[in-house]
């Protein structure tokens, strides 16, 4: 636990898999000086980080696309199929959406750029660990283009499985570039808990079990 402001606040556990030394110490101070993040573990590969982060020991890890050997996305894959509460957050410098939409398919969380400044970093953790699928501005607008360039739905099957509603589409498009759970209630004026509702019947609906996985379904199917 930490303390801010005189009261506890629970530790979210953070590990790395970066096999660039710097960017690797920079994240490291950056998890040591925020209240509310705690270092786990740090990696330089994919292998490395499959080898000796044990289940369960992270609640969020923090990887590098472009890793020497195993890629990123691979490694993401692994990651969450062993562990499937484990959110991942890609950290990159590659821009372009069929990374992108390769991370979501694989399980990722989010997907943010390392040139970000550490206070979009730290919020993306904390907004993932909210429920949230954090992503970096650029990488929110290529989201946003996809949604706009996307063929009308197929008509709903006889029982209604797979067909998201307007209001449940409009929820995920919101969540897929950004924003939180009270932003998205603020624009659509929903209350918190109704959203909640919704994502839940898009859960269902969908059968996945996150933010980032509905959102990846729902590119896919376009895909």
């Amino acid at each position: 636990m930490s303390v801010l402001r005189g009261r506890e606040i629970p530790t979210i556990g953070v590990s790395l898999v970066e096999d660039d030394l710097r960017t690797r110490e920079d994240l490291t101070n950056l998890l040591a000086n925020t209240p509310g993040l705690r270092l786990v573990s740090a990696h330089p590969t994919a292998e490395n980080a499959l080898k000796r982060l044990g289940v369960g020991a992270a609640q969020v890890a923090l990887v590098d696309i472009q890793l020497p050997g195993l890629s990123g996305i691979e490694c993401a894959r692994r990651l969450c199929e062993r562990d499937p509460g484990l959110l991942v957050l890609m950290v990159t410098v590659h821009e372009d959406a069929t990374r992108l939409f390769e991370s979501l398919r694989a399980g990722a969380a989010g997907y943010i750029l390392k040139r970000d400044p550490p206070g979009a970093i730290v919020r993306a953790i904390f907004d993932a660990v909210a429920g949230g699928a954090p992503m970096s501005p650029s990488i929110a607008r290529k989201v946003i283009q996809h949604f706009h360039i996307l063929r009308p739905a197929p008509a709903p099957p006889l029982n209604g499985e797979g067909h998201l509603s307007p209001r449940e589409r409009r929820i995920v498009e919101l969540l897929a570039t950004g924003y939180a759970y009270k932003e998205i209630a603020d624009r659509l004026d929903l209350s918190i808990e109704t959203v909640k509702t919704h994502l839940k019947r898009v859960y269902r609906k969908l059968r996945v079990t996150s933010a980032a996985a509905a959102v990846a379904k729902t590119l896919g199917q376009t895909h």
